[in-house]
């Protein structure tokens, strides 16, 4: 055996879980703007502007910008790789950034968003089996 006793497995156990839902929790954070975004978005689809926004997949925030050549993004500004974009809310960066949008969608762009949603949670669980 390793040692440890029964009660000293279940207490480590009970820490890990503990912190395991922690971090979820404080995943959670959405910004204090989504709800002006959605509301504001309804508003120019009833009057039949459509358009696309930048949205932080980790707070939801439309205050993302790309990151500029002189901050460190040169392979972008020379066109070798995607651009990077950051969140001036919560700090994220990466090259991939979600859109909010209130353009009437198709049903290719349904089945689209559909398989990537799947492939997305394809590769989370494999990253878990890991």
């Amino acid at each position: 055996m390793t040692g440890m006793s029964e009660d000293e497995r279940e207490r480590k156990k009970k820490k890990k879980r503990k912190k395991q839902l922690t971090v979820l929790q404080t995943e959670k954070v959405e910004s204090e703007l989504l709800p002006e975004l959605v509301e504001a978005l309804d508003e120019l689809e009833k009057e039949k502007n459509y358009l696309d926004i930048q949205v932080c997949p980790k707070c939801k925030s439309p205050l993302v910008r790309r990151v500029s050549s002189m901050i460190g993004d040169m392979s972008a500004h020379m066109g070798f790789t995607a651009p990077k974009y950051e969140c001036r809310e919560c700090g994220w960066r990466e090259r991939t950034v979600l859109k909010a949008t209130n353009k009437p969608t198709t049903v290719r762009e349904v089945v689209v968003m559909a398989e990537a949603k799947d492939a997305d949670d394809e590769r989370k669980r494999k990253k878990k089996e890991q």
